[in-house]
């Protein structure tokens, strides 16, 4: 099945289009030839534009956190790199 629909179109079998989605996943509206809007299940959307945790969150939720875990670093000075005016 096709996903994309011409605006023309989406808008005279919008209720098809919306079952679609919810069946089978996000649907393409296109005007002039050019992609414009998607519609999507309200639940993947949500997923979409929930607030993620931050990395420090989740860095100190992981099982290495207090495991001792020592990565040894580099001492070497970091590369020169000439920049020409």
């Amino acid at each position: 099945m096709n996903n994309i629909w011409q605006l023309q179109e989406a808008k005279s079998k919008f209720s098809e289009m919306v079952e679609r989605a919810l069946s089978q996943g996000a649907q393409i509206v296109t005007r002039r030839g050019r992609k414009t809007v998607v519609v999507l299940p309200y639940d993947e959307y949500k997923n979409l534009t929930q607030q993620r945790d931050r990395l420090s969150e989740f860095l100190f939720a992981s099982p290495l956190y207090q495991s001792g875990l020592e990565i040894p670093r580099d001492p070497s000075p970091p590369r020169v790199i000439e920049i020409e005016p």
